[in-house]
């Protein structure tokens, strides 16, 4: 709702930052670092998100479009992405952890890398990989420090010592680019399961939560004023990615 007049049509993964959306941005975050295999949960208005990608090749680069032959031929005229994308259709109505569990059968490796679709962030996923790997935990959440309106987080000796709910003090939050091992499907056990209130704050409890704090550049479009703010600063937010 606090989007609605961008959402109205488009899903919030699809709105527009910097010529592009925020869900292309999120994905070459992760291909800077080797990762192209991507699972997307999809929800409300999911068939958009389907549309942007099997029309990416020729709405996104230049190409030639050659009528001479027998048959139309379209070449590219930059080499694209290297992205293996699977599209799973979790419901409209789905809670974030039925989500997650939703991708279950699509996991094949003992650990796997998660984040919201809204978040931007220059987080270095290699450093995170090898944290949570070192942490020997279920899940390591990247945790930011920021005055708002999300739940707060506590850390102590790497390790969520807490995981609360929202608060206007300044505090550590939970900023997304999820590192998880495949035991975190053990804890999603119930239809209607919240990621962040049912599973979260039980791994803290376990001591099976690691917190890997970032210092550096987040920014999430959970407003309109948000989606205006990081268009307005999209120079310097794009330097910060990496261009």
């Amino acid at each position: 709702m606090r989007m609605r007049e961008v959402t109205e049509d488009i899903p919030k993964p699809l709105a527009i930052i910097g010529g592009r959306p925020i869900l292309w941005h999120i994905m070459k975050i992760y291909s800077r670092y080797g990762f192209n295999d991507f699972i997307l949960p999809l929800g409300y208005k999911g068939e958009k998100i389907k549309e942007y990608f099997m029309n990416y090749d020729w709405m996104q680069n230049d190409f030639i479009l050659d009528f001479s032959g027998n048959e139309n031929k379209v070449y590219l005229l930059k080499k694209p992405e290297k992205w293996k994308i699977t599209f799973i259709d979790t419901g409209a109505d789905a809670m974030t952890g039925d989500r997650i569990k939703r991708i279950q059968p699509f996991i094949d490796e003992d650990t796997f890398l998660m984040t919201y679709g809204d978040g931007l962030c220059d987080v270095d996923i290699a450093k995170l990989l090898k944290y949570h790997q070192e942490m020997g935990v279920t899940a390591t959440l990247t945790a930011v420090e920021k005055k708002s309106q999300y739940g707060i987080l506590k850390a102590r000796d790497g390790l969520a010592a807490s995981f609360g709910e929202k608060t206007e003090i300044e505090g550590l939050i939970n900023g997304g680019f999820f590192v998880l091992g495949k035991a975190i499907f053990d804890y999603l056990d119930h239809e209607g399961c919240s990621f962040e209130k049912d599973v979260l704050p039980g791994l803290a409890a376990e001591s099976r939560l690691a917190v890997f704090e970032h210092r550096g550049f987040w920014q999430a479009a959970d407003t309109s004023k948000d989606l205006q703010d990081m268009n307005e600063n999209w120079e310097a937010i794009s330097n910060k990615l990496g261009g």
